[in-house]
């Protein structure tokens, strides 16, 4: 499986072949290119609560859901923590809108109702959508360093097999735009935390840097992490992107110390 570009009247946005190729879901990962957005948060940004202009905001989710193919009017998010709790959506759910705020704490979603459309929000975390087109289940997942440590993504297979009968081998994940090796520079606490988790899986995804401090691989981290899950790795897509070495094509919380919008990934059961 492979992360494919898209650009739609200079908004541009990526999605994974193997979903498309399975229909049956509208999704995509969000740049920041195409929307209305002004200044630092030029142009498409996707965050609500980041300060920008509301009625830009949601503009840029009307164009952004236009280009994907999802509804709008139908978007369900949480508020991000940093957790590794994952929330089953249901139909009591809906009804929130995008000027409301998120009535529950989460950083993962899934579903299997059609038209749901699971949001979650980054700017250099790992955005990670999850499908199983057998079963018709979609999953939403933010992950930084603390979710990967936590083993967010594993929770939110682990709920999808055990709420809605998922077999893990038809489930299909992409990971989308993050900060990858290269930037992601730390101190001990990260890779202590990951070997702590994960053990000796987490050292190929660590490197010791002359400086003492570390070079963390949250993507490679991820995907050990859903091969432990259970899924064929075949069905596991990664984008090459890295937000922190593309600031005029990604939000990154690091590369702007935090004056910046969002990115959000999206995937809505058709």
């Amino acid at each position: 499986m492979n992360i494919i570009e898209h650009n739609q009247n200079g908004l541009v946005y990526l999605t994974a072949d193997g979903f498309d190729a399975a229909g049956g879901v509208a999704h995509g990962f969000s740049t920041r290119l195409g929307g209305v957005s002004e200044g630092i948060y030029a142009s498409l940004n996707l965050g609500m609560n980041r300060g920008d202009d509301p009625d830009k905001v949601a503009e840029n989710y009307r164009r952004f859901c236009a280009a994907i193919g999802a509804d709008v009017r139908r978007v369900v998010c949480a508020s991000q923590v940093h957790g590794d709790t994952v929330r089953t959506i249901t139909s009591a759910d809906l009804g929130i809108g995008l000027d409301q705020p998120e009535p529950w704490q989460a950083d993962g979603l899934v579903t299997d109702i059609p038209g749901v459309v699971l949001t979650v929000f980054t700017a250099d975390c790992l955005p990670i959508l999850l499908y199983d087109p057998v079963r018709k289940v979609a999953g939403a997942v933010h992950s930084g360093w603390r979710g990967t440590a936590l083993g967010i993504v594993t929770r939110a297979v682990e709920r999808m097999v055990d709420c809605y009968g998922c077999d893990r081998l038809d489930i299909l994940a992409a990971i989308g735009p993050g900060i990858s090796k290269c930037c992601f520079e730390t101190h001990e606490d990260v890779p202590n935390a990951m070997t702590e988790s994960m053990g000796a899986s987490a050292l190929h995804c660590i490197q010791v840097l002359p400086t003492g401090k570390f070079h963390v691989d949250l993507k490679a981290l991820n995907v050990c992490r859903l091969e432990a899950a259970g899924l064929d790795p075949a069905h596991i897509a990664v984008s090459d992107d890295c937000t922190s070495c593309m600031p005029e094509k990604y939000w990154s919380h690091r590369y702007t110390h935090g004056q910046r919008g969002s990115q959000a990934a999206m995937i809505s059961l058709l």
